[in-house]
């Protein structure tokens, strides 16, 4: 399958603008209509989506494109390093549903903040909270329905969970456009790879928005605005990476430590929760689905 012979530039922009959008569509969708049993699926292909990427695709470029295979192998480690800096910096904090470890969403009938002195008062030899449970599957619209008097933060869980996604979003930009000042394809299956794992990450974005206190529409237009800085990185980048082309392989290194940190220890062991013989074999179809995806994409448009 031929590719469109279009300038560098609007691949990029096409990718960043449409692939933000598209993300954001889609999250909206899952997080307002359909139910948490969704967000386990979405992870699982994201999972082999970001690995096929990385392996298949960013990683041979990088190695083709670079001085050294050592160059390479000590800018993925150190991204792997960074990344796990920024993340105890709450900086890149991935939720994917509605019970992540930073961002836990309640029910009202669970809620500590409530029900603290009346489990003190009822139970006076424990000293821990009770466990949410977890047996029912509850629309994920019941997230903004949760939002009742003390509103757990003010909208500083929202707001925060939003700067950290607009961050995440402009360096996303940035791989993107050092991807396809590479090669075509490899900008192709790089926005591809993106995109499959910011449709579980933005629904965990609009959970965490409605538990804020924020409404649907304003939930929708902040992770709009937000995925504009996709946008933002591409051009930037764009422009910038043109004078120092020598940098590419290694914003193609930083690139894959992104992909692979995300899906090696933060979505992995989300999936590890569920132990059952029949999830396990739905993960393992699907991470495979995500990793054929990429294979087939770059197949089809070599």
């Amino acid at each position: 399958m031929s590719i469109p012979e279009l300038p560098i530039l609007a691949w990029i922009i096409i990718a960043s603008f449409t692939g933000g959008l598209l993300s954001v569509s889609l999250a909206a969708l899952f997080a307002l209509n359909l139910r948490t049993a969704w967000i386990p699926m979405l992870v699982s292909y994201a999972i082999g989506a970001m690995l096929g990427a990385v392996f298949l695709e960013i990683l041979p470029h990088a190695f083709d494109e670079a001085s050294s295979v050592e160059s390479i192998s000590v800018t993925l480690l150190i991204g792997l390093l960074l990344f796990f800096v920024l993340e105890k910096l709450v900086i890149w904090r991935h939720c994917h549903g509605d019970h992540c470890e930073v961002h836990a969403i309640h029910t009202e009938e669970n809620c500590p903040l409530t029900h603290s002195q009346t489990q003190a008062e009822s139970t006076a030899s424990h000293h821990k909270y009770k466990a949410v449970s977890t047996t029912k599957g509850p629309s994920l619209t019941m997230a903004h329905s949760h939002t009742h008097a003390h509103h757990h933060d003010s909208g500083r869980s929202g707001m925060m969970i939003m700067i950290g996604d607009t961050f995440h979003n402009f360096v996303d930009g940035v791989l993107i456009a050092a991807a396809f000042l590479v090669d075509v394809k490899l900008g192709v299956v790089t926005a591809l790879a993106i995109i499959s794992h910011e449709i579980p990450q933005e629904v965990g974005d609009f959970l965490i928005l409605l538990h804020s206190g924020y409404s649907k529409k304003q939930a929708l237009v902040f992770n709009l605005v937000s995925s504009l800085a996709t946008l933002v990185g591409g051009l930037i980048a764009y422009y910038a990476l043109q004078y120092v082309m020598s940098w590419v392989p290694y914003i193609l290194g930083l690139a894959a430590a992104s992909m692979l940190y995300v899906a090696v220890a933060d979505l992995i062991p989300s999936l590890h929760k569920r132990t059952e013989l029949k999830a396990t074999v739905s993960q393992v179809l699907l991470i495979a689905l995500g990793v054929s995806t990429i294979f087939w994409v770059g197949y089809f448009i070599h």
